[in-house]
């Protein structure tokens, strides 16, 4: 069967990310931040625990394996690799854009083997901002919904990424609308993502307002997917290429909704170590994800290295809370980090 446009363009972005340079110069904005070292600390080690709620399930650590790939012969053996990570370490996964899903049932399996091998942790479906805009009911939503036994439903945001992909659709009119319409007819929470630009104060308070329940804010510093699409396009603007909000400041804008709307707030985007997620917890991050360096570890060193991978990031977790005298992870906020440049 001839491949669909859909399921060249998953090729075409595997074999870019794992093969070419697509990360942004512009940093999360983590290393401004240091911890504040406490020299009377009381925490014992062994009584820390890491054990997170996410939605109906709890996770043994704050953290997801995040939304790659699906609908290629290529993410079958992904998608099984990182859902058997996944039900090894009792964390949270994400399926990639379930477009193709929609167009036929040829790759089906690249989804539901995800359940198959991952049968207790959260699962998270996906589709574009595009695709709910346009749609006038929401039953193939349910479908891909049922396809995978989802937890969670992510509605990605990647207008910057469509701007430059040589098939984009740029058309977004209605999605709010239609969020708010899908909100009251599924059951499944909904989670708003972006794919590398961020999400700041204002635009989340649209989509919570439209009734998701969580916000992966996805910011810039980590896969850059506007440099994505100029690759495979062979056209870099160079004007647009570091467009984006860093992730940390992303957390903090976010955060700030706390109080009036209950969600979970995930932080993502260029984290790729246990000081990036601690710092990402202290300044209000409910959940960590990344997805690019999970990806790299998987096809250098296997289930294995990503297992081991995951661990070493939490191990070093437990130790900056030791050091921060933080027993609980509630207790990893604010107060535990200053400027960097106030030390000086």
């Amino acid at each position: 069967m001839q491949k669909t446009f859909t399921q060249n363009r998953k090729k075409d972005h595997i074999e870019i990310c794992l093969n070419e340079d697509v990360s942004f110069t512009k940093t999360t904005g983590f290393e401004k931040y240091s911890f504040i070292h406490n020299a009377v600390t009381e925490v014992l080690m062994k009584k820390i625990s890491l054990n997170t709620k996410f939605y109906n399930k709890t996770i043994s650590y704050p953290f997801l394996i995040s939304c790659m790939t699906g609908g290629t012969t290529e993410a079958e053996n992904i998608n099984r690799d990182l859902a058997i990570a996944a039900e090894t370490l009792n964390i949270a996964v994400g399926v990639g854009s379930q477009r193709q899903a929609l167009e036929n049932n040829t790759y089906h399996n690249s989804y539901k083997l995800i359940r198959k091998n991952a049968p207790t942790v959260p699962i998270l479906g996906n589709i574009g901002a595009a695709e709910i805009s346009k749609m006038k009911n929401f039953d193939r939503i349910q479908e891909l919904i049922d396809l995978i036994e989802a937890d969670a439903f992510v509605i990605h945001l990647n207008p910057a990424q469509e701007l430059f992909q040589k098939e984009g659709n740029i058309n977004f009119s209605g999605l709010l609308k239609n969020i708010e319409k899908l909100s009251k007819t599924i059951q499944t929470p909904i989670i708003a993502k972006e794919v590398g630009n961020g999400i700041e104060y204002q635009a989340s308070l649209k989509l919570l307002n439209a009734g998701v329940k969580g916000i992966d804010v996805a910011g810039a510093g980590g896969t850059n997917w506007q440099a994505v699409e100029m690759k495979r396009n062979n056209n870099i603007n160079y004007d647009f290429i570091e467009w984006g909000l860093p992730t940390s400041y992303c957390i903090k804008e976010v955060k700030k909704h706390k109080p009036e709307f209950d969600f979970i707030l995930i932080a993502s985007g260029g984290i790729s170590s246990g000081t990036e997620i601690a710092k990402a917890l202290c300044l209000g991050a409910d959940i960590t994800a990344s997805a690019s360096p999970i990806l790299k570890m998987l096809i250098a060193r296997g289930i294995e290295g990503v297992i081991e991978t995951i661990n070493n990031w939490f191990g070093d977790v437990k130790k900056i809370m030791y050091l921060t005298s933080s027993q609980y992870l509630s207790e990893l906020d604010k107060t535990k980090l200053i400027k960097t440049e106030d030390l000086f």
